[in-house]
């Protein structure tokens, strides 16, 4: 994600308000989710990547888990670390590009947070697929041998099922395409345009291993009900669940 992704924008109107919206409001749920999965306990360290106002972040620090958040919206990393609890950082960063080598148990792109966002108008032309998997190769790198990598996938098969009037669904490059109206903490409205990439738990899979990663499995979930499921074409979201080799 490079200067003026559209998100950016986005979320500088949003501000607050994204905390507002109902799919946020699973976030302990999620955690507990993620804490089952890979095993994250007090004084384990986690990488939240695309950790928007640090809601995953703020639960997990309230466990004893130290936490560093990275986004690409300054607006969100200002929100965040606003009375931001002990044992968390956030910083302004891309997720295409971190710089973290070996220094985490697990990290996590949760709720499309970079991973997921890179299609559409943010995809590189010369290398439409790239994006994600650099997402996932910094990802993996972040994390030490042994260590897990967690992200949340839209369902390809759900959303291209489920489309209507003011949306739409590429089946080229798997991009989901939505016009809608999102408002601020004041209630003002700005209409904005949402490109979410959609996967397969197949290319999912196949993903993960192209950066090295040992796949454990990929769930069926949806916001807020987070957990080990099978995959299913009923259910919005799948949850990747991979390891860096030990």
């Amino acid at each position: 994600m490079s200067d003026g992704h559209w998100f950016e924008a986005l979320a500088d109107h949003l501000g607050g308000a994204y905390l507002r919206y109902s799919f946020t409001k699973g976030t302990a749920q999620e955690v507990d989710a993620l804490v089952e999965l890979t095993g994250l306990a007090p004084g384990m360290r986690a990488l939240d990547v695309g950790c928007g106002p640090g809601r995953h972040a703020r639960v997990l620090a309230a466990r004893g888990v130290e936490v560093v958040g990275v986004d690409i919206s300054r607006r969100f990393v200002e929100l965040a670390a606003t009375d931001a609890p002990e044992g968390t950082s956030f910083v302004v960063g891309d997720a295409r590009r971190l710089a973290f080598d070996a220094e985490f148990d697990v990290a996590y792109s949760l709720c499309q947070g970079g991973f997921g966002l890179l299609g559409g108008p943010a995809a590189d032309p010369a290398d439409p697929d790239g994006g994600d998997l650099a997402v996932l190769a910094g990802l993996r790198r972040a994390v030490r041998p042994g260590g897990a990598v967690v992200v949340s996938a839209f369902n390809a098969y759900f959303q291209a099922a489920h489309l209507d009037g003011s949306t739409e669904f590429d089946a080229a490059t798997g991009v989901h395409h939505e016009r809608t109206e999102i408002r601020d903490e004041h209630g003002s409205v700005a209409e904005v345009d949402l490109w979410t990439t959609c996967w397969t738990p197949r290319e999912l899979r196949l993903a993960a291993r192209s950066v090295g990663l040992d796949v454990e499995a990929v769930h069926g979930v949806t916001p807020g009900r987070y957990g080990s499921g099978a995959p299913s074409t009923d259910l919005e979201e799948f949850l990747l669940v991979a390891r860096r080799p030990a």
